[in-house]
This record gives C-alpha cells, structure tokens and sequence, in this order.
C-alpha cells in the first residue's frame, strides 16, 4: 500500500480539526500563469451535518478541479460544474444547497445540512491581497482574510477581498472598518480559537447590504525531522500532505538534497546537534528524531529537553530508549519530568513494520497531538 493512498484518511482527520493549514490562498500567485480561467470556490457557511467547513477552499479551471477542495462527492461535483461554466462566464456567484435534497445520489445519501458556496470567477482581481496573504504567513505573521459579497442580482455577486494584519489596515470604507476592526483584533488575539466569523454590514441611505466573512489564517505549524533516512524521508512526504512546514535535518550530502526529500519546505545539511540547537522550538514546532544512531539521536535530543515544543518524539526500541533515559538522567540532561514528555517509543501503536508503516504511526501521532492542542 503507498503512502499517497494512506494518506486521504489522515487528510480528513486533519481537517476536520480547524487548524492552521497552509492556506490555498498562498497557492494563487503560483498559478495566476492560467489567466482568467482561474476560479476560486469557498465554503461560507454550513449548518448541520456538512462535508466541510466554513474557510475550506478549491480553486477550478475550466477544465475541472486543480487543488484543494469544497467537500467532495457530490457537493464538489455541483461546484465544479458552476466553476466551469464561470471560467468563461466570469460570473462569480454564492451557491447554496440542502444537502438531504438538493444534494444525493443512489450511490451517496447525505443526511440533514445545508452549505453554502462562494465561486468567485475572478481571482486574478484580487491577487495583490493573495500576494499580501502569503508573504505575510511567510514571515511567520497571522491575519484576517476579508472576503465583502455584494449581491447584484438573483445569486450573482460582487466580490472584494482585503488583508488585515496586527500592523496593517485595509482600504476598507471607515463605515465598515470601524466595525470590522473590533471583529478582527478579537480573531487575531484568540489564539486559533475563531477562525471565522460572518458579518452584514450596510452604509445608511444605502442599499444593498454586503456580507463580510473574516477568516482567520494562521502560518503553517513547522515539522522539524531530525534524519533524512528513509522513515525521515517518508514521514517529510506525510508532513507536506498534512500541511506542516517541513524541515529535514541530517550531516550526510548524499541524502540531505531535494532529489532525496522533494516534499521538504527546508533542508539543512549540518551537524545533526548544532543544527537542533539552532532551530526555533516554539508551541508551533513539531520534533521528530529519527536518525541513523544511538549517538546522533543523543545529540539531536538535547537541545530539545525542556524546550517549548509542541512535540518531540524519538524513535527506538523500548531497550533503546530506557537506556537513553538512564543516560539523559545521570548526565543531568535531562530531569525524570522532563524525559517524560518525550515521546519515545515514536508513534501509535498500529502493528507497523515497515518503512511507510512506521511512518504513518508517526503522523497519526502528529494528528493525535496537534488536535488536542
């Protein structure tokens, strides 16, 4: 079984959790090469049981689905169809359905719910702010994503998009600013608790009024893998899927190079220790030593103990690692309390033996971890 075909499981799990991902919106100044058949689909609002929700986002062309996605089945499918079409319509519209009625097939029965789609069929018109949204999480700052839809006719709709960071304010009317304001420092300093919030805001005397949906995106949580053997290299496939920031770490040339680790973000070809000492250990870093030795997962260990890691696991036999804790005691590297935060043996136990295998359990402990927190 290959890991692309494990992986959709850990995907689901994943998303389902509302964390910060790395957003689709980051994706768009990469691919604005495809002019204007590019169309960008977001899920506005769910209420009950629903594929996905409010933020999920696909972009589409006017041949079908590029990345990402709305849901899945037969709600994606009803998008896809819209999105074609407006690929050379231009027409950008808020689609809604009843997921029980509107929304079936023999072969998928959906109970209960309703979502509701935007399809935005100009993109392009607000890369600028794309261009803003990604340098921003690039520089490791979070901001609020401000989609204002405009009603024009029947489902039709206007669409304008604004960047809001802690330092940068949008063009924005002072009569809306002045209430959005509020709404966005409050997401901002919520800690990932609200990621999206939907307001209706009107100018008096004027008409129509216009939705504001504020999303709130945060910088990818960072995946360091201490090794680029073949459970590192597996695992920096698995980090990339899951939307983790990938780093690799490891002394060796010949396998700390992107012909070997093609899906990490970074790779640092260095004394496994010093590199470790250096790296950033915050509650967005994720720790995983998997290194080819007893000695180098010792010095990869260190400068993480009692460091602000979200995770830090080491892999080993349970012989291994009770010896590596006697050590870590004895030579004062660590305090009993401490060691007891690392995660060793690594991974779930799910029966893993190979390679790819070891690997998930990894992930799946990922997963387990970073929706607890």
């Amino acid at each position: 079984m290959s890991l692309d075909s494990i992986i959709p499981g850990l995907r689901s799990i994943c998303s389902d959790t509302g964390l910060d991902m790395k957003n689709i919106y980051s994706e768009i100044p990469d691919i604005k090469s495809r002019g204007n058949g590019l169309v960008l689909a977001t899920v506005m609002e769910t209420v009950g049981s629903a594929p996905q929700k409010p933020g999920s986002s696909a972009l589409f062309d006017s041949k079908g689905l590029i990345s990402g996605t709305v849901g899945g089945g037969v709600v994606e499918s009803r998008v896809q169809e819209y999105a074609v079409k407006s690929a050379l319509t231009k027409e950008s519209a808020c689609l809604s359905y009843t997921l029980s009625n509107d929304v079936s097939s023999k072969y998928e029965a959906i109970c209960g719910g309703k979502i509701s789609v935007l399809v935005d069929a100009n993109p392009l018109l607000h890369l600028p702010v794309f261009e803003a949204v990604r340098e921003s999480i690039s520089k490791q700052v979070p901001g609020v994503l401000i989609t204002m839809v405009t009603e024009v006719r029947n489902r039709s709709v206007l669409i304008n998009r604004y960047w809001m960071t802690q330092a940068q304010k949008p063009g924005l009317p002072a009569e809306f600013l002045e209430k959005i304001e509020p709404e966005v420092i409050n997401m901002l300093s919520s800690h990932g608790g609200d990621y999206f919030r939907k307001l209706m805001l009107s100018i008096p005397g004027e008409e129509p009024s216009s939705l504001f949906f504020l999303e709130l995106l945060l910088p990818p949580e960072r995946l360091v893998i201490a090794g680029a053997g073949h459970i590192g290299k597996a695992l920096s496939h698995l980090g990339r899927l899951l939307d983790f920031e990938v780093t690799v770490i490891d002394d060796r040339a010949d396998l700390a190079n992107r012909d070997n680790l093609p899906d990490a973000d970074h790779i640092i070809v260095k004394d496994i220790g010093e590199a470790m000492t250096e790296i950033v250990k915050d509650r967005k870093t994720y720790i995983v030593i998997v290194t080819r030795g007893h000695s180098n997962d010792a010095e990869a260990l260190k400068p993480c103990i009692g460091s602000d890691a979200a995770y830090t696991g080491m892999i080993g036999s349970r012989a291994k690692t009770a010896k590596m804790r006697v050590d870590f005691i004895q030579n004062k590297w660590a305090t009993g309390e401490q060691w007891e935060k690392i995660y060793t043996p690594i991974g779930l136990e799910i029966g893993s033996k190979t390679v790819e295998e070891i690997a998930v359990s990894i992930a799946a402990q990922l997963i387990m971890i970073r929706s607890k927190k």
